[in-house]
């Protein structure tokens, strides 16, 4: 971790430490490099479980605590949104304020104002926005998770419309999209002018097979 440590804020450098990672994988490794912690927009695309929401959490870590700005986490479902935040609470509940936002698309929800991270959907955070939530313009940094639903008939044109609402709101703002599956990833990189995380890099080996008559023949 020597050479990211180089490049990592050491506030932030020693609460990775403090949670037992001795070592960054692939991904996380060429996020740093790319510039996540100079606030450059990133699109990560890898496998599943190889290490792309830590990517997420550096940049709201770096965001929070470095930046004095707030940060926001999107996710493509409800039940998703509660995991994320019952797993960050978990995690960072000493260092900032964390809050859940799924509710009454109606309500403008004032109270987001004190708090430091905010997790919810697309839908949710459209919303806030057509409220004229005040806030927003203190987010420094907003992730991205399943960034490949920009595709999905009926996310995918809320979504759209959010990312670009947020890009003409906030000036300087890091966009950091988190994705497995992605067709056209270098397209999708250029229109949200970042730069492109690509890594193949699985803990598990992906084995192809067919299964037939209770047995597996793999390739």
């Amino acid at each position: 971790m020597d050479a990211e440590k180089k490049l990592m804020p050491k506030r932030i450098f020693d609460i990775i430490k403090d949670q037992n990672i001795v070592e960054f994988r692939p991904s996380q490794k060429k996020s740093i490099a790319a510039g996540l912690f100079q606030k450059k927009n990133l699109l990560v695309c890898t496998p599943t479980a190889s290490g792309k929401t830590l990517v997420g959490e550096l940049a709201i870590l770096n965001a929070v605590l470095e930046k004095h700005s707030k940060a926001i986490y999107i996710v493509p479902l409800k039940a998703l949104a509660s995991e994320k935040y019952k797993e960050f609470k978990k995690k960072y509940a000493d260092k900032f304020q964390i809050a859940l936002s799924i509710g009454d698309l109606d309500a403008s929800d004032s109270h987001l104002a004190k708090y430091d991270l905010i997790i919810c959907t697309s839908e949710k955070l459209d919303s806030l926005i057509r409220h004229r939530t005040p806030w927003i313009k203190e987010v420094g940094v907003v992730v991205i998770d399943e960034i490949h639903l920009l595709n999905e008939p009926r996310r995918g044109p809320t979504l759209e419309i959010l990312i670009t609402l947020l890009k003409q709101l906030i000036v300087g703002l890091q966009i950091v999209g988190l994705s497995a599956t992605i067709g056209n990833e270098q397209e999708l990189a250029d229109w949200l002018e970042a730069k492109l995380v690509h890594d193949t890099w699985r803990p598990v080996t992906l084995s192809k097979g067919v299964f037939y008559n209770n047995k597996i023949e793999f390739d």
